[in-house]
């Protein structure tokens, strides 16, 4: 308890674990006035993607966000951004920052990122990185 300064998650528990659980882990373990950094996927990207690609189009709903079942089994959640908040806040957080990260002019597809083009993430927000601070 109350053992770290700054806390980060960069594509870990922050999509693979349930929100309502880790967020307040990490403000367990933070000392007040300790930082939680953590970078996921935007709820766009993932409202407009089918089961491996960002489409053009929406394809579920914001009601739909939460726990995610892919069809090759996987789990990932993401929540919209008036939950993400209130869970934030409920664990004890302010929220500092939150950062839309679109994708470089120029840029060109990595193999590693098959799900979201380039292109794509150039127009719309493919990922997110939320700064907060335990009050």
């Amino acid at each position: 308890d109350a053992c770290a300064d700054l806390v980060v998650s960069e594509y870990g528990a922050s999509i693979w674990v349930d929100p309502y659980r880790w967020i307040p882990e990490a403000a367990r373990l933070l000392r007040p006035g300790g930082r939680l950094v953590f970078l996921c996927n935007t709820p766009l990207l993932t409202l407009a993607s089918d089961d491996a690609h960002a489409t053009t189009t929406l394809l579920r709903s914001q009601r739909e966000l939460g726990r995610l079942v892919w069809p090759e089994g996987g789990v990932e959640f993401c929540l919209p951004h008036g939950e993400q908040l209130a869970v934030l806040r409920a664990s004890g957080f302010e929220v500092e920052r939150l950062v839309e990260l679109y994708a470089p002019e120029g840029a060109t597809d990595h193999p590693r990122y098959d799900y979201v083009s380039a292109a794509w993430a150039a127009k719309w927000p493919a990922e997110e990185l939320w700064a907060a601070r335990l009050r």
